[in-house]
């Protein structure tokens, strides 16, 4: 051990290691860590300063933590096409991830301005809202909060918890093809809540879509605003039809 590496905190070195390891393939994206316990047996030290390692990597993007799962190499940035018919499920299974959505939120309130001018509704006129997370092979990639309108689509709120996706709740109500009418992105700074969420940093960057779908008939059935990760999605305009 050399004399800096005598003033570099334990925990330091073992992140320094560790991020090495991966750096040079020997685990690659999506790949599972050894667990705390191998890897305080490999360093000699204790669970503890393992643990603050790993937290560190995480901090800066390299790693992420499942719950009851372990710790994995972050995947690289997700290509996320912006098109006309923009489907989460499909989009992520296109990239060779698994995509799963957490509902955080549901009510049943009237809507405000900007959702009755986008949704053709008038002031005050009942929305269903729902909120939650969308994860890539478990890691959280984006938030989200949709709003349609409640007289359109009564029971909205039963049908999403037993439907892993909005297309297939589309569907309970003969709504079988649905386009974005317009998506509008802009950059944001992640808010502490927006952090916690996205297991990212206060501040971090942000992308946010605000967008209208549209049935076949022209008429809106949904308003919505997405809050992507910046480090783990790039999102890519799409020309199709």
């Amino acid at each position: 051990m050399t004399q800096s590496d005598a003033k570099t905190p334990i925990w330091k070195n073992i992140q320094t290691m560790l991020t090495t390891d991966i750096a040079q393939g020997a685990y690659h994206p999506g790949d599972k860590l050894p667990t705390e316990a191998e890897l305080s047996r490999r360093f000699g030290v204790n669970r503890h300063t393992v643990r603050r390692a790993l937290a560190e990597m995480a901090e800066t993007g390299i790693v992420h933590s499942r719950r009851g799962s372990g710790v994995f190499v972050a995947q690289r940035p997700t290509d996320y096409p912006i098109g006309k018919r923009v489907r989460f499920h499909q989009n992520l299974r296109a990239a060779g991830r698994l995509a799963t959505r957490e509902i955080t939120s549901s009510q049943t309130r009237p809507c405000n301005a900007s959702e009755a001018e986008a949704l053709h509704l008038n002031l005050g006129d009942n929305i269903h809202e729902q909120m939650g997370i969308s994860s890539a092979d478990g890691q959280p990639i984006a938030l989200f909060r949709g709003v349609v309108p409640a007289e359109k689509f009564p029971n909205w709120h039963d049908i999403m918890e037993t439907e892993t996706s909005v297309t297939a709740a589309f569907s309970h109500y003969g709504i079988s093809d649905y386009t974005r009418a317009s998506t509008r992105i802009d950059s944001k700074l992640a808010t502490p809540v927006q952090a916690i969420q996205l297991q990212i940093k206060p501040g971090a960057p942000i992308l946010r879509t605000i967008s209208i779908s549209v049935d076949a008939q022209k008429e809106p059935i949904e308003y919505g605003h997405t809050w992507f990760a910046g480090d783990r999605v790039s999102l890519t305009l799409s020309d199709e039809p």
